[in-house]
């Protein structure tokens, strides 16, 4: 075997504790290794040439870099080394910079470290064998999970792409949260008024199925080829008939029933659409608060149907849809007030969160926007905000900026002084962060022309006034060094972002990773911010961590983007570096089958009873939990099978056992 080596200085993010110059040297030595160099940047152009003149120059059978972490660059030296005619697979990498050079200063011992890294690499690839690829068809058809602006935003896009998709929302209408703005920073436009056009688009888009109420059941397959199973929850409408006429609302004498979409604030009927642009424009049933349903009783809304669509028995329905890849774009949830005790959260009416006041400032709102007292209705004279409430505090287990809160906090002072100009206005903060464009203007703006006055520092306690029926707000002004005590009228609680109810469940079915706090994991936060380790699975939007609207939008077209650009190909070639079973050593345990965690490991049964493992190959992602579970070591991962491992572990062995006699 021809064996040719190239250590990288990599500037000197390598060379400044590493001799690089000796590794190569050494490496020189190790058995067939018929060449060995250093250069600055392995992966430049002139570098990557230079590696594929060496292959065709010396014949080399496999090549060994010693550079960065492969998850950087893996991919760019194994196409390098395709291109000179070399199985991409007879490659290996060894990271000599995050797991050396980075971590410590001793250059004498940075140096014996990479050696031993390369020398550990060069055995592996001397037990490699050339892998194929296999290719198969891809539905050119995509699902999309969530209906907010993310959601709707890359289903556009890829439906302008020649896409066809499946939309799915768990609510009644797409819109997410923005439909429920009243308005948008820095500019202060109206907020359903931008996003209802693109709403109208999803809705009356032929490429662009949309599944309401609807939620994802169950998600098997793999990337170009996967099969979900939706769960479309009884609307008791059948939607096929309903035109959205609003008759059913107005007739139903169940009136009793928290409005959802006004965050509870008023009230509304058992049957209705959650708001006038809703798309859907389609009427929904509460079963839990209609009489017909709950006690057999009224039908009101059946008798005023004028098209028949009153559909008391129906029930959910799953069905399935076949797509080549997912854009998860599930969006966000508001932290919970009530946590919060300090400020009387839940006990005090006019203590409101953040998307509660955005209803009462909205013209299409409980309130026709006009500012309320809820406690009394009357209009509130002061008004104090407070910011980071379920965000940055580590006893909440929100330990991270939501990111937008600033801004809206900002836009909502912005509105209540023009909503009553007489009013006052109070922001207490512990930071400012406004890092968008026309973000740090907008905050000045609040302050300087329209005089909210912003306290830093964190808000102790709230309890009411019982002479006055104010809200007393006591905290620390931090900048002043003093006590601060407002009495207000009304209190606006600026809550957090927390991760979708249901996002870890979701992750669970797709096969995607999260993190402590529910946000789904990219597959790299800077070279792959919209891929999953789920190949064929992308994020879009909120859904990733705490995003604005402008943020969400781009990344939902960066999905689009990628999702358009995999399915464009008429195949799709799968990874060979799976799971392999040999079947003359497998015992039937189905121990493998229970610990996959993608699903690509099925028991066949044989003529005589007895059961042997079998790989789905296109479904498997190589993570080798299959492998190190088999009591009778009967999977073998391709490209880290037992004797590729243990050839490094021994390579190591022998260079301690060495050193020690010496």
């Amino acid at each position: 075997m021809r064996i040719g080596v190239m250590i990288c200085h990599c500037g000197n993010n390598i060379a400044a504790t590493v001799d690089v110059e000796a590794v190569a040297a050494a490496a020189r030595e190790f058995p067939d290794v018929v060449f060995a160099t250093d250069h600055m940047y392995a992966c430049s152009d002139p570098g990557q040439k230079t590696l594929e003149q060496t292959i065709r120059d010396l014949k080399l059978d496999g090549v060994v870099v010693a550079s960065c972490s492969p998850r950087m660059h893996e991919v760019t030296f194994r196409r390098a080394v395709e291109r000179a005619g070399l199985n991409r697979y007879m490659f290996e990498m060894a990271n000599i910079r995050e797991h050396v050079a980075w971590i410590s200063l001793d250059r004498k011992r940075n140096t014996e470290k990479a050696t031993d890294l390369v020398r550990m690499a060069v055995e592996k690839l001397r037990h490699d064998r050339p892998l194929t690829p296999k290719s198969f068809d891809v539905q050119k058809r995509v699902l999309i999970v969530g209906g907010g602006v993310a959601g709707i935003q890359a289903a556009l896009d890829c439906a302008d792409g020649g896409l066809d998709v499946v939309l799915v929302e768990r609510k009644a209408s797409i819109g997410g949260l923005m439909s429920q703005f009243d308005k948008t920073f820095p500019t202060i436009d109206c907020s359903v008024c931008v996003l209802g056009p693109k709403m109208v688009d999803a809705g009356q888009n032929p490429r662009i199925t949309l599944h309401a109420l609807s939620e994802v059941d169950e998600v098997s397959g793999y990337v170009g080829n996967f099969e979900v199973k939706i769960k479309k929850h009884a609307t008791y409408v059948d939607w096929s008939k309903c035109t959205g006429c609003g008759a059913c609302q107005e007739k139903c004498p169940s009136k009793k029933v928290p409005d959802a979409f006004n965050e509870n604030v008023s009230l509304t009927t058992a049957i209705g659409i959650p708001f006038p642009q809703a798309i859907p424009k389609r009427a929904t049933i509460n079963a839990a608060y209609c009489l017909k349903l709950t006690k057999g009783k009224c039908g009101a809304c059946e008798k005023v149907c004028p098209t028949g669509a009153i559909a008391y028995d129906m029930t959910d329905e799953v069905v399935t849809e076949k797509v080549g890849a997912i854009i998860v774009a599930t969006g966000i949830d508001l932290f919970d007030h009530r946590k919060c005790g300090e400020y009387g959260a839940g006990r005090y009416p006019d203590v409101v969160t953040s998307i509660a006041y955005e209803r009462m400032l909205s013209a299409s709102g409980p309130t026709a926007g006009h500012i309320k007292r809820p406690s009394d209705g009357r209009e509130p004279k002061t008004v104090v905000f407070i910011s980071c409430v379920g965000s940055r505090d580590r006893s909440l287990n929100r330990p991270y900026c939501s990111g937008f809160c600033c801004m809206y906090t900002a836009k909502q002072a912005i509105l209540t002084r023009d909503h009553i100009p007489d009013s006052r206005a109070y922001v207490f903060y512990m930071d400012i962060r406004a890092n968008g464009k026309g973000y740090e203007e907008f905050v000045r703006r609040a302050q300087e022309e329209y005089g909210v006055e912003y306290v830093r520092g964190r808000v102790a306690q709230i309890h009411p006034d019982p002479e006055t029926g104010k809200l007393i707000v006591r905290g620390a002004d931090t900048l002043l060094g003093r006590q601060v005590e407002v009495a207000a009228d009304l209190v606006v609680l600026a809550v957090g972002a927390e991760a979708s109810h249901g996002a870890p469940e979701l992750a669970e079915k797709l096969r995607i990773s999260y993190d402590a706090y529910g946000f789904f994991m990219e597959s790299h936060p800077k070279l792959r911010p919209v891929e999953t380790n789920t190949v064929g699975v992308f994020l879009a939007g909120a859904c990733q961590g705490p995003k604005d609207i402008p943020a969400s939008v781009a990344q939902a077209s960066a999905a689009a983007g990628k999702v358009l650009g995999l399915l464009s190909k008429d195949k799709l070639e799968s990874d060979p570096q799976i799971a392999q079973v040999a079947a003359n050593r497998c015992i039937g345990c189905g121990k493998c089958e229970r610990t996959c965690p993608f699903g690509a490991i099925r028991m066949r049964e044989l003529r005589d009873g007895s059961k042997r493992a079998e790989v789905v190959e296109t479904v498997c992602q190589g993570c080798g939990i299959c492998s190190v579970t088999c009591p009778v070591r009967a999977i073998q991962l391709q490209n880290f099978t037992d004797s590729q491992l243990l050839a490094e572990v021994n390579a190591l062995c022998r260079t301690w056992d060495e050193t020690t006699e010496s």
